[in-house]
């Protein structure tokens, strides 16, 4: 400015805003490289908070507000995010039902956990559906319990319906 730095300016902003040295930086132009640094301050911080752990849409948009991002800001970060596929909440979510699944929790407990990290129901339907089926996992959960009360309460615990728990613990009556 007058011809002292200013300030440093990604290289997007300076494009999108057809800044260029002997530009004067008139009301409409400043109104417009601010807008533009907002979102290029939204993209960057939604970048850092992915790069320390993925998070689904709704949890970043969170982020993003508590950092005092504008609406239209943090909008245009997240569409280009999705559209890069840096968020996916479908595949996120999928990702953490296969582990949940892994770790011995149920269908329940599983859709209970994905819609508290911001989830939508899509997402968590089609990521349940993807899951090896619940009266298999429940099954394979108390093979080794032989207290039909205990293997009860071990899979009510863990979010299993009725109807898995009933049909696992069955097979335990039948046994070898």
């Amino acid at each position: 400015m007058d011809g002292s730095p200013w300030r440093t300016v990604p290289d997007e902003v300076v494009l999108r805003c057809g800044l260029a040295a002997g530009v004067d930086l008139d009301r409409p132009l400043l109104r417009r490289l601010r807008h533009e640094l907002q979102h290029a301050d939204a993209l960057q911080r939604a970048g850092r908070a992915l790069a320390r752990r993925p998070l689904s849409e709704q949890r970043l948009d969170e982020r993003l507000e508590g950092a005092g991002m504008a609406a239209d800001a943090r909008l245009t970060a997240l569409t280009r995010l999705k559209a890069s596929g840096l968020v996916d909440d479908a595949k996120l979510a999928r990702g953490r039902a296969d582990s949940l699944a892994g770790r011995g929790w149920g269908d329940s407990a599983i859709a209970a956990r994905l819609a508290a990290e911001g989830f939508g129901e899509p997402a968590v339907r089609e990521a349940l559906e993807a899951l090896e089926p619940e009266i298999d996992r429940a099954a394979a959960l108390v093979v080794n319990v032989a207290d039909r009360p205990k293997a009860w309460a071990l899979l009510a615990r863990r979010g299993f319906t009725p109807d898995s728990a009933e049909t696992a613990i069955g097979a335990l009556d039948e046994g070898p």
